[in-house]
């Protein structure tokens, strides 16, 4: 069965939401979990998700509510913390390691930090069992490759093409997924441009997606109440979860 990972940002339009929204999406057939946490300037991410930083802190959000919001889904739904280095470094990486424990969250995502300064970090993480995701972009060399995922766990996270989050654009994957299989055998999950249109194509190969853009532009629609996007994003998660298994 492959996996399906949902990155929704946290707090978004308040904890309430995320965490019906969080249980909703458990029930559709979601594996796991992707708060984000809403940062100024994210980087890796496409417009969509980088509109909706923008308003969760414009709404006020506070590092304190993604510990709240973690506190009641994580014995639920697996559940991982995506956020940009500023936010734990701000923090204090120990500080978040011990407030994941704390709270039951398996990992964390950290799309600007290399390779190099991650590992500074994964043996102190890996002692109270929290996952340091492992990123491959189809332009790491085979050696680059075995390098990051020497020390992988839980999930490589293989970004589908260069640029950001929500683009869509194509690359062929297979050089870098064989690359992947050579060096280690911790499950890959392909995220970028993944939506119920490309999804099961993104799956072919590889053990799971990672959807984002496509849940969050639904969050966006402020002509839907939250009821009805909580139904509208479900739905197409269960869509994407067939889809990659059929």
């Amino acid at each position: 069965m492959k996996k399906l990972v949902a990155y929704i940002t946290a707090g978004f339009p308040d904890n309430n939401f995320t965490v019906d929204l969080a249980f909703s999406l458990k029930d559709a057939g979601v594996d796991s979990l992707e708060l984000g946490i809403p940062f100024s300037d994210p980087v890796a991410d496409g417009p969509i998700i980088e509109e909706a930083n923008l308003k969760a802190l414009q709404n006020g959000f506070k590092i304190k509510q993604i510990f709240d919001i973690s506190k009641q889904i994580s014995s639920e739904i697996d559940t991982l913390w995506m956020g940009y280095f500023n936010s734990f470094y701000h923090q204090g990486v120990d500080f978040f390691t011990n407030k994941a424990k704390e709270y039951g969250v398996s990992g964390f995502i950290i799309p600007d930090l290399p390779y190099e300064e991650a590992v500074i970090y994964t043996e102190s993480m890996q002692t109270k069992n929290i996952s340091l995701i492992s990123f491959v972009a189809p332009t790491d060399s085979h050696e680059r490759v075995q390098q990051i995922v020497s020390k992988s766990n839980k999930f490589i996270y293989l970004v589908a093409y260069t640029g950001v989050t929500g683009s869509g654009y194509n690359e062929d994957l297979n050089k870098t997924i064989a690359s992947i299989r050579k060096s280690t055998t911790t499950p890959i999950y392909v995220g970028f441009g993944v939506n119920e249109n490309t999804a099961k194509k993104r799956a072919k190969d590889v053990n799971g997606v990672i959807v984002g853009s496509a849940f969050v532009k639904i969050l966006l629609d402020d002509t839907l109440s939250s009821s009805e996007k909580i139904k509208k994003i479900t739905c197409l998660a269960r869509v994407i979860k067939e889809s990659i298994n059929s």
